[in-house]
């Protein structure tokens, strides 16, 4: 069985965790998650990883949630994987670096916000299509993007939930900058390379005071969004929009 999360040490200090679904534009199934909530545990234990990188194979960042797991996932002790995942980047202590391209669907879009630098394509393909879906934002997304992209476009991205560019999610503030098609993964290992290279307790304690003010409010508004969407997952008309999502293949 192929691993859903590959891990790798492309330079000295880093740590590459690459989303390895490409049969299913890497969509995150439970496996996957737990692959990357588990690398990142490693990693902070880790004093030879001084930054992690999140990438996708094949030139794909991830089409979101596998909407087949998402259908019959069962009730989780301490909650769902996806809920964990976003738990553990938004209390990472060292840097997150992410590379993106082709698609970022729903948590795709919405990790990248929890992630201190990125970087994506001109074409990746950005959207939020939760509340289109029936279902209401995660990730602290309705925290987070209004600080990162301002209070109407913020609005614009998860009510209507229409697809952005690369282009547009540098302009937003979502990515630090796009880059021709294919120089993501590059642009982010350099800039991953250059951060790894500073004085770690200078990049610890600086990444720990730019979160201090508001990392209470993104871990209380992630639960608040989980609440709401398991509300909403379950209502006959998310059930039936979902279904119909399917049935499209």
């Amino acid at each position: 069985m192929t691993d859903p999360i590959r891990r790798s040490m492309p330079a000295s200090g880093l740590l590459q965790l690459e989303i390895n679904r490409p049969e299913r534009r890497n969509a995150l199934n439970a496996a996957a998650y737990e692959g990357l909530i588990a690398g990142l545990a490693d990693a902070a234990a880790d004093d030879a990883v001084r930054v992690v990188v999140l990438t996708g194979a094949e030139r794909c960042f991830t089409s979101g949630n596998d909407i087949a797991d998402f259908m019959t996932r069962a009730e989780e002790p301490g909650g769902h994987a996806a809920i964990r995942f976003l738990r553990a980047i938004a209390s990472f202590d060292k840097p997150v670096v992410a590379a993106v391209e082709g698609f970022a669907i729903g948590i795709g879009t919405t990790m990248l916000l929890h992630c201190d630098l990125a970087y994506a394509g001109r074409s990746a393909r950005f959207k939020l299509p939760f509340v289109p879906l029936g279902i209401c934002a995660e990730g602290a997304s309705t925290l987070l993007l209004p600080q990162v992209a301002g209070a109407k476009r913020a609005s614009e991205m998860l009510l209507l939930g229409e697809e952005f560019s690369g282009e547009a999610a540098a302009r937003d503030g979502l990515v630090n900058e796009a880059v021709e098609d294919g120089q993501a993964l590059p642009r982010a290992l350099e800039r991953a390379t250059a951060l790894a290279a500073l004085p770690a307790p200078s990049v610890l304690a600086t990444k720990a005071l730019l979160q201090k003010a508001r990392r209470a409010a993104t871990l209380e508004t992630i639960a608040a969004e989980a609440a709401e969407f398991d509300r909403l997952r379950r209502l006959p008309e998310t059930q039936a929009r979902f279904a119909a999502f399917m049935s499209k293949g």
